[in-house]
């Protein structure tokens, strides 16, 4: 795959300074959290002072991705008055100011150089750099290219959490996005030190009781329409409640929707602690999730794209699935 980004001026950007900021987005998923620890090793490897800093605290399901426990969380973890002798900002897998929650304001205030590495197609004028490439498969083989543009030979840190950055964003490797470069890329981390086996039984093989629980509920309410092609369903607080899961228990629900013979686009909504409803879109037809989630505010990708609605779930609903017909 090649790249039309300008890593001789990342380069020169890295050297130039010491001490970096790292920032990923809310709601983290593998190749949020999983790019901006691979990342981390990257700079450490170079002798830079590194910090992770996000608003969110990491999700027990992905928390095999930061085994030493460095991404920390603002407020809780550590205060913005200690992040004041950051040099460099670097915001990985989102170009979206409403994704980065609290750390935002604190963006927003620095007088830090920012950049940002991602391969979503929505984008804020976030006042970086921008290392961005819409056609990578996932952010986790932008910061790969980083690295070899550094000339930091690839290790164990940075493999196994770049890895799963890249398996998850494509499906493990069953989406349309990967290609012959996707699995050139996989090998290369394989032979890092990424171990596949050991990953995927930390994602998809260690689900508590509630989160099967959750997930029979949330697929038992399913519904279709358009003759099978379109399927949606929710989440409401009261579920959690019900089944004892948490928020981060909802990851990768919304694919299995799309296991249902016929269907091209599924939705789902899920209930947030302050009342708003988190809307994820999934497409495996000519229906563009990204333009859809942009009506909403959101953004993402053609086939996989979200944004955050206000209730109550009816209203969303209603709203959602009257722009998702019309596009169909």
């Amino acid at each position: 795959m090649s790249s039309p980004i300008a890593w001789p001026r990342f380069v020169e950007i890295v050297r130039a300074h010491q001490r970096f900021l790292l920032v990923c987005h809310i709601r983290p998923d593998c190749d949020a959290l999983g790019s901006e620890m691979a990342m981390m090793a990257i700079l450490e490897s170079l002798g830079k002072d590194v910090l992770a800093v996000n608003d969110f605290a990491v999700p027990p399901t992905i928390s095999f991705i930061d085994p030493r426990g460095k991404a920390k969380q603002l407020g809780t973890d550590i205060r913005a008055e200690e992040l004041a002798d950051r040099e460099v900002i670097i915001v990985l897998d989102t170009t979206a100011w409403i994704q980065l929650g609290k750390m935002a304001d604190f963006i927003r205030q620095s007088k830090a150089l920012k950049a940002v590495l991602d391969h979503h197609v929505s984008a804020d004028d976030l006042g970086a750099e921008l290392f961005k490439n819409t056609s990578a498969e996932a952010t986790g083989r932008l910061v790969i290219e980083a690295a070899d543009a550094l000339g930091v030979p690839l290790t164990a840190a940075i493999a196994e959490p770049a890895f799963a950055a890249l398996a998850t964003d494509t499906g493990w490797f069953r989406f349309s996005s990967t290609t012959a470069d996707t699995l050139r890329l996989a090998g290369r981390l394989v032979d890092a030190g990424a171990k596949p086996d050991l990953l995927y039984k930390h994602l998809y093989e260690h689900d508590s009781l509630a989160r099967l629980k959750l997930i029979g509920r949330t697929l038992g309410r399913a519904k279709t329409e358009l003759d099978g092609r379109l399927i949606h369903t929710w989440i409401e607080r009261a579920d959690f409640e019900a089944t004892g899961a948490l928020p981060s228990d909802t990851e990768d629900l919304i694919n299995m929707t799309l296991t249902v013979s016929g269907t091209e686009v599924a939705i789902i909504l899920v209930e947030q602690s302050n009342g708003q409803f988190k809307l994820s879109l999934r497409s495996r037809s000519n229906v563009d999730c990204s333009r859809l989630s942009e009506m909403f505010q959101g953004g993402g990708h053609k086939k996989a794209a979200g944004a955050t609605l206000a209730g109550p779930l009816e209203v969303a609903q209603s709203r959602v699935l009257e722009a998702v017909r019309a596009a169909m």
